[in-house]
C-alpha cells in the first residue's frame, strides 16, 4: 500500500465485551461488503494488496485482527473458533452497522473462523471463501493433522503448539521474530513475498506480552473446534451458499480440499493460485483478487 492508500484506511477499536476489545481496519463505502479473516502468524496486515483493489472495484473492505492477534485484545479463555466467530458478529453488527450480505474471506486460521462463523450465521452470508487450512471435524483434518505418524513437517506446529506447560511459550519468548520468519519461509514458494518491514511489523506483535500465548491457544482449541464443527453439521448440515476454496499450487491445501469441503458444504469450487505456497494474499495477491471478483462478480 503506498502512502495515500494508507491515508484512506480507517483504524478503530470496540469493546465487545469487558475484557475483549478488537482491533479492525476499513475502507470504501461501497454497497458491497467484504470482510477479510487474517491467519497466523499474521494480522489485518495480512491484507494490505487487495485493500486498494478491493475499493475501487465498488466494496466495502472490513479486516479485523482476531481475538489475541495484532491490536486485539489478547484475554486467557474465547481461543474456539465458536467464540472468535461470535466476536466477528459483534464487531459487524453491533459495532459497524453492517446489516447486508457479506462476503466472508479466511485464511489459515481465518478459514477456521470463517467457517465457523458461516455455520452459525449462514443466513449473513453470500459467499465464502476459504483459503489454506484443514478444517477440524473433518475426515481430512484427521488424515492430515490428528494422525501421529505424520511425516510431512508442513503440519508438525499443530502439535508443538499443543505441548503442555508452556513449553511453546517458553522455547519462542525473546526470539519471536525468528520463529515467525522460520514459518513464512517454510511455507512459501515466492521467498520474496515478505518485506524486512513486514516481518518487523509482525514480530512487533507477536512479541507483545500474552501474544505468543494468544497464538498457540488458537491451536489449543482445535480438538474443542473439532466437536463443535461436528455438532453444528449434525444440526444444521452442509453450508448452502456458494463456497469457493482457494489454494497456492505449490502447498498442502489443494489435495484435500474437494473432499474436506464437500464434506461440510453443497456447493464448492476449487481453484488453485499459481507460483504461490501458503500466503496466498502476499505471495499472489493479483491473482487472488481475480478469483474473488470472479467469484462474486
Amino acid at each position: 500500500m503506498n502512502l495515500l492508500e494508507m491515508l484512506s484506511v480507517n483504524h478503530g477499536i470496540a469493546e465487545l465485551e469487558p475484557g475483549v476489545k478488537l482491533h479492525y481496519v476499513q475502507a470504501g463505502t461501497g454497497k458491497r461488503t467484504i470482510v477479510l479473516l487474517h491467519g497466523y502468524p499474521e494480522t489485518w496486515w495480512e491484507w494490505r494488496h487487495l485493500f486498494a483493489p478491493l475499493v475501487r472495484a465498488g466494496w466495502r473492505v472490513i479486516a479485523p485482527d482476531y481475538r489475541g492477534a495484532g491490536g486485539s485484545s489478547k484475554p486467557n479463555v474465547g481461543y474456539d473458533k465458536r467464540t472468535m466467530a461470535a466476536d466477528l458478529f459483534k464487531l459487524l453488527r453491533e459495532h459497524l452497522g453492517v446489516t447486508s450480505l457479506i462476503t466472508l474471506v479466511g485464511h489459515d486460521i481465518g478459514m477456521m473462523v470463517a467457517y465457523a462463523f458461516a455455520s452459525q450465521y449462514p443466513k449473513l452470508v453470500q459467499n465464502l471463501i476459504l483459503m489454506e487450512a484443514p478444517l477440524p471435524g473433518t475426515l481430512a483434518y484427521d488424515a492430515t493433522v490428528a494422525t501421529t505418524h505424520l511425516n510431512d513437517a508442513t503440519m508438525w506446529h499443530f502439535f508443538f503448539h499443543n505441548a503442555q506447560n508452556n513449553l511453546a511459550e517458553s522455547l519462542t519468548a525473546g526470539r519471536e521474530r525468528l520463529y515467525l520468519q522460520h514459518f513464512y519461509e517454510r511455507l512459501a514458494f515466492n521467498q520474496d513475498a515478505f518485506a524486512e518491514a513486514d516481518l518487523d511489523l509482525y514480530a512487533s506483535h507477536y512479541s507483545a506480552a500474552g501474544a505468543m500465548r494468544a497464538g498457540f491457544e488458537l491451536y489449543r482449541a482445535v480438538d474443542r473446534d473439532g466437536e463443535d464443527n461436528k455438532k453444528a453439521l449434525k444440526s444444521n448440515g452442509r453450508l448452502t451458499m456458494p463456497v469457493l476454496a482457494l489454494g497456492g499450487t505449490s502447498s498442502f491445501f489443494l489435495p484435500i480440499a474437494k473432499a474436506m469441503l464437500a464434506e461440510v458444504a453443497k456447493h464448492v469450487t476449487v481453484t488453485g493460485i499459481p507460483e504461490c505456497g501458503h500466503w496466498i494474499a502476499e505471495e499472489n495477491p493479483k491473482a487472488l483478487l481475480a478469483e474473488i471478483l470472479k467469484f462474486c462478480q
